[in-house]
C-alpha cells in the first residue's frame, strides 16, 4: 500500500506518514547543522529555515498566483487574491521600515543592496507577459511547483525542465536583448522620488484600491459542510492568514539573508550547464550587475537560494504529509506537454524579467520596485490568456 493510500481518507495521520515526517525533520535538522559548518553557513543555515517555513506556508494557505487567479476569472472568488494583497502590504510596511537601516536618505541614484529592484522596459512587459501565459498553461507558477513537488505532483519535475531550458533560451537572447533595450532603461525606485513616507503611503493606497476592487466583485462561494467536518491539521488556512505570514516571512528573510526567491538557483543551474556545454557567448554583459533572482555560474555546491528552495521543498512535503495531501498520480502525456511548455516559458520570462511572481513581483513590489508592478500587470494579462487558450477544447466540446 502506497504512502498516499494511506493517508487517504483516514481521519488522523497515518503511523508511516507520522515516521515520514520525523524522518524529514531529522533530514532537515542534520542537513542545518551541516550547512553551518561550512563557509558563509550562517546565511545557509537561515536559508534553509526560511524555506522550511516558506513551503510550509505555500503548501497551506494553497498560495499559487494561477490557481487563485483561476479562482477569481472563474467564480469571482477573490478571496486568494485578496491573501497576495495582505502580503504585499505587510511586505511594504515591513520592508520600509528596514530600508531605513540600510539607507537612511534615498536620495536619487542610491539603492537599498539587495532588493529585488529591477530595469523598467519593454522587454520585463514582454519577460513578464511571457511568464503569465507559461504560469497558465502549466497550472501553477514556479514557487507552486515547487511545494507541489512536496505534494507528490509528478506533472512539477516536467514543468521544472522545461524551466531549466527556459532559462538557456532567455541566456542565449540575453545579449542583444540587454545591449538594445535594457542598457539603458531605468531602474525606478519609488523612495526616489517620494521618501519613504511617500512611497508607503502610494503603495498601501494602491493596494487598498486593489483590494477594495477585488472585494466589490466578489462572489461568496457556495457553503460547504466538508470543511467544517474535517480535522483541523486537515484543513487549508486562510488566504488572509497566508498572506499575513509570508510578508513577514519576506520582511524577515531581507533582513537576515536576501529577499525572497525561487529562481536564482534554477537560472543558476541552466547557466553553468549551458556554460559547460558551450551554448552561450563568453560574456553576458551587464547581467551580474543586477539585483533580483540574477544567475551566476556554480562555483560551489550549496548557496543561499538552493538551500532556501530545498527547504521549501521538504517543508512542503512535512505539510502535505501531515494534512494528507501527499498523494502522486502519473500525468496523461497532454499534460507532461503543456506543463514542460509552460515551464519554458516560465524560464524565459524569469530570466528575462530577473525572477518571477516571488522574486520580482512579490518581492518587487514589497521593496516598492516599479518594475514589481510592471510584472503583475503584464503578467496578469498573459495569466488571463492562457487560461482562455486552456478553455477552448472545453468549449469546443460543449459545442460539440
Amino acid at each position: 500500500m502506497s504512502l498516499a493510500q494511506l493517508n487517504t481518507g483516514q481521519a488522523r495521520p497515518s503511523w508511516a506518514a507520522l515516521l515520514s515526517v520525523v524522518a524529514v525533520l531529522s533530514t532537515a535538522f542534520l542537513l542545518h547543522r551541516h550547512l553551518g559548518g561550512l563557509p558563509g553557513g550562517r546565511a545557509l543555515a537561515l536559508s534553509l529555515g526560511f524555506g522550511l517555513a516558506f513551503g510550509w506556508l505555500l503548501q497551506r494557505s494553497r498560495f499559487c498566483f494561477y490557481c487563485v487567479s483561476r479562482d477569481f476569472i472563474e467564480q469571482r472568488d477573490a478571496r486568494g487574491l485578496l491573501g497576495i494583497v495582505a502580503a504585499l502590504a505587510v511586505g511594504t510596511v515591513g520592508y520600509h521600515a528596514v530600508f531605513g537601516a540600510f539607507l537612511p536618505e534615498p536620495a536619487p541614484g542610491r539603492l537599498p543592496p539587495g532588493a529585488h529592484i529591477g530595469p523598467v522596459s519593454w522587454v520585463l512587459a514582454g519577460a513578464s507577459f511571457t511568464f503569465g501565459l507559461g504560469m497558465a498553461l502549466a497550472g501553477s507558477c514556479i514557487s507552486a511547483h515547487l511545494y507541489r513537488l512536496g505534494e507528490g505532483a509528478l506533472t512539477a519535475p516536467i514543468a521544472l525542465i522545461g524551466t531549466v531550458l527556459g532559462f538557456v533560451l532567455g541566456l542565449k537572447a540575453w545579449n542583444v536583448l540587454y545591449l538594445r533595450h535594457t542598457q539603458e532603461a531605468p531602474v525606478l525606485w519609488l523612495p526616489n522620488h517620494l521618501g519613504y513616507e511617500g512611497s508607503m503611503a502610494l503603495q498601501l493606497a494602491g493596494l487598498g484600491a486593489l483590494a477594495w476592487l477585488l472585494w466589490s466583485l466578489h462572489r461568496a462561494p457556495e457553503p460547504s459542510g466538508a470543511r467544517g467536518a474535517e480535522p483541523w491539521w486537515r484543513r487549508r488556512w486562510a488566504p488572509h492568514v497566508g498572506g499575513i505570514l509570508i510578508g513577514a516571512l519576506g520582511v524577515v528573510a531581507f533582513l537576515r539573508v536576501s529577499p525572497l526567491g525561487v529562481t536564482s538557483e534554477l537560472g543558476s543551474l541552466a547557466r553553468t550547464l549551458a556554460d559547460q556545454q558551450g551554448w552561450l557567448p563568453s560574456r553576458l554583459e551587464g547581467l551580474d550587475t543586477f539585483k533580483g533572482c540574477v544567475t551566476t555560474i556554480k562555483e560551489t555546491l550549496w548557496s543561499n537560494n538552493g538551500a532556501l528552495v530545498i527547504g521549501l521543498v521538504l517543508g512542503a512535503f512535512v505539510a502535505a504529509l501531515i494534512a494528507g495531501d501527499f498523494k502522486p498520480r502519473w500525468p496523461t502525456w497532454q499534460e507532461a506537454v503543456r506543463n514542460f511548455a509552460g515551464g519554458v516559458l516560465m524560464g524565459l520570462g524569469s530570466m528575462l524579467a530577473l525572477g518571477c511572481t516571488v522574486g520580482t513581483l512579490l518581492s518587487g513590489i514589497m521593496a516598492a520596485a516599479v518594475s514589481g508592478w510592471v510584472f503583475l500587470l503584464c503578467a496578469g494579462l498573459g495569466l488571463w490568456l492562457g487560461w482562455w487558450l486552456r478553455r477552448q477544447p472545453w468549449r469546443g466540446a460543449r459545442s460539440a
